[in-house]
């Protein structure tokens, strides 16, 4: 057992999550134990009680409390990922530097892991270390379900400016969605905020997120401001619409609970009302027949930001997912009749 720790937050670790900070430095310390610790106090940043993903400042002072010493084995075990899994999440990669991967993470595959999730992309990301450098960091997330593009960098230094700029919200992403009806009017901005619904596992909502009125984010506990541009590309009749959507803000499930809530869900989406003939909206069920509604058909379509360190332009494009593109032909949509970002044009 180690005895209490001091660790002052170095510039290289600028904005990492508190518990992956952590585990970098402590392999062998579970997920479990550091919420813990985060609950009983033990664990505190420049003497305050803080969360197991509160973002981190150079300078801040973490207090460690007494620690269990690793076993021999662990402190020599290295995740490894088979060749089949490292040749996988190498076809994902769309773009890279020195500093920066861009993926097109495939529907399906969760961003991490959970007590019952050990493929997922953090853990595959192992795959993607070059030589004795750093294994490729995550700095943003999307839903298991939604696909397109996802950065991952490659030292702390990238990962700290990266998470700088998705927290400054200096990033451009757009998203494509196949949506329930035509939302009216077809350009708008949705401001609803969310709050998590209560219960959790199989009894309960579990990650699902309610949408509150503008006016009751403030009243209301846990309730985040959310702010979602919508445009709608090209419409199925009455029946269905091709939307891009821009997540002003990141919350969780933002752009599918906002869709929801305006009776438009995306479909394929199980969670939110998508998967079914009605919904409880103004807007036609999100069923388009037979395998076509399956899958959620939500797409990280571009992101565009300032490279962090050569301070140029970074515009990158993910292709759609199987299932997405089928669907695309078999309504006679095609990518090339639409804007890439409709909303500039309007501007």
């Amino acid at each position: 057992m180690t005895g209490v720790q001091t660790i002052t937050v170095g510039p290289g670790d600028a904005g990492q999550r508190l518990d992956r900070w952590l585990r970098r430095m402590f392999p062998h310390l579970p997920q479990g134990r550091i919420e813990k610790m985060c609950r009983k106090g033990e664990l505190r940043v420049d003497g305050g009680r803080v969360k197991a993903n509160a973002r981190l400042e150079p300078g801040q002072d973490v207090r460690i409390p007494p620690l269990p010493e690793p076993e021999p084995q662990q402190a020599v075990r290295k995740i490894r990922v088979t060749e089949a899994d490292a040749r996988f999440i190498r076809s994902c990669v769309l773009w890279e530097d020195e500093w920066i991967i861009a993926l097109n993470k495939p529907p399906g595959l969760p961003v991490q892991g959970g007590s019952k999730l050990t493929r997922h992309v953090d853990a595959l990301a192992e795959g993607l270390r070059e030589g004795e450098g750093d294994k490729p960091r995550l700095v943003h997330r999307l839903d298991k379900d939604t696909s397109g593009l996802l950065l991952l960098a490659k030292t702390r230094e990238a990962a700290a400016a990266l998470t700088e700029s998705f927290r400054h919200r200096n990033t451009r992403k757009i998203y494509w969605a196949a949506v329930a009806g035509v939302p009216a009017p077809r350009m708008g901005t949705i401001k609803y905020g969310l709050v998590k619904a209560p219960g959790h596992g199989a009894g309960g909502e579990g990650e699902k997120m309610i949408c509150i009125h503008p006016d009751a984010v403030a009243s209301t506990k846990d309730a985040k401001r959310a702010t979602t541009d919508y445009a709608v590309l090209s419409p199925l009749a009455k029946r269905a619409s091709w939307c891009a959507l821009v997540p002003v803000t990141g919350r969780t499930h933002q752009l599918r609970a906002h869709m929801a809530e305006l009776g438009h869900p995306i479909i394929g989406d199980g969670k939110y009302g998508g998967s079914g003939q009605e919904n409880l909206g103004d807007g036609w069920g999100a069923q388009l027949g037979g395998e076509l509604s399956r899958k959620l058909h939500l797409h990280a379509r571009s992101l565009t930001l300032e490279h962090p360190f050569t301070k140029k332009q970074l515009s990158l494009t993910a292709p759609l997912p199987e299932h997405m593109a089928r669907t695309w032909k078999e309504v006679g949509w095609a990518e090339e009749d639409v804007p890439e970002d409709p909303f500039a044009e309007e501007e």
